[in-house]
């Protein structure tokens, strides 16, 4: 029996050293990103900046995918599914960790993922074509009485769309129609596809000058759009409303895993060429690290709750 115990004991030491010896191997075959939606917003140009950092550090390949589709829950699912190995991970905003794991028809687990940390916070906005007969949220709720108005998004169930909603309510207007796209930019606009939308400063700064900001969704007024007045200005209630971005692996990745890959994403959101695309489009670029961003998420899925069940969403 003791011999058993020892060799026993021997081959939980082998079978510890061995495993650690693969965690500090990590990673030895590529490294996906998953970005739930399409190229070119400031989480898909930070996530392959991240991407590329750590293939430099590491050696290994790492790479983007854009999974766009279900308001972010395409990309998601395929995160949460994915092996607790750190060879997938996701980039993505606050909705997809609390909005999308609430309600009958979630389709992600609660617990299903842990973040790395939070590294950016979006200038989301609100706007309408330059010509539009309303200059704020008060102008267009009172439009809205007696005229159809549009609204374009990226899904209702997500934050910035319905903080958008509960602040046309508070202010008693209401939107005549609604409906979500992958994309939402310049072109919704041009092309007459809503009247109004909401989406981040990223997707529209190519037409800034040809459109009609009327609020942003940040905790504080941007750096781009410094005369327009936050959503948590015009509505109270949404006072300091804000949306972020993080890397979430699927529970149960280690977390010396976790650790290679929050390194490299500080090394990118130190580095000068992140600040610089925080400067040009009024976005704040930063690191948030794990611990904070498990309470981050924590406080969101408490407060996206309480708004759901405002605007009577399932």
């Amino acid at each position: 029996m003791k011999f058993k115990s020892i060799l026993g004991g021997a081959v939980a030491i082998a079978m510890a050293a061995t495993a650690g010896a693969a965690l500090a191997d990590y990673p030895e075959k590529p490294v996906t990103f998953i970005v739930p939606w399409p190229p070119g917003d400031l989480e898909d140009v930070l996530t392959r900046m991240i991407a590329e950092e750590l293939q430099k550090e590491t050696g290994a390949p790492a790479a983007v995918v854009n999974k766009p589709g279900g308001g972010g829950v395409v990309g998601g699912v395929e995160v949460a599914n994915a092996a607790p190995d750190g060879y997938t991970i996701g980039s993505f905003t606050v909705g997809i960790p609390t909005v999308k794991t609430m309600g009958a028809d979630a389709q992600i687990a609660p617990d299903a993922l842990e973040p790395v940390g939070i590294f950016l916070t979006y200038p989301f906005l609100i706007a309408a074509k330059a010509d539009a007969p309303y200059g704020n949220m008060a102008e267009l709720a009172e439009h809205s009485k007696t005229n159809g108005v549009r609204l374009g998004h990226f899904g209702y169930g997500i934050e910035p769309t319905m903080m958008t909603f509960f602040g046309m309510a508070e202010l008693g207007g209401k939107f005549s129609a609604e409906a979500a796209f992958d994309a939402v930019d310049c072109s919704t606009l041009a092309n007459g596809d809503a009247d109004v939308i909401n989406t981040t400063a990223q997707l529209v700064l190519p037409c800034l000058n040809e459109i009609k900001v009327l609020a942003t969704i940040t905790g504080e007024r941007t750096a781009v759009t410094a005369d327009v007045a936050t959503l948590g200005e015009q509505v109270p209630a949404l006072a300091g409303a804000s949306l972020w971005n993080g890397l979430f692996v699927p529970k149960g990745t280690p977390q010396e895993v976790k650790d290679k890959i929050a390194a490299a994403a500080q090394a990118v959101i130190a580095s000068d060429a992140a600040q610089e695309i925080a400067k040009t489009t009024g976005a704040l670029v930063y690191w948030q690290d794990q611990a904070a961003s498990v309470e981050q998420v924590a406080k969101d899925m408490k407060d996206l709750a309480a708004l759901r069940e405002k605007l009577g969403v399932n």
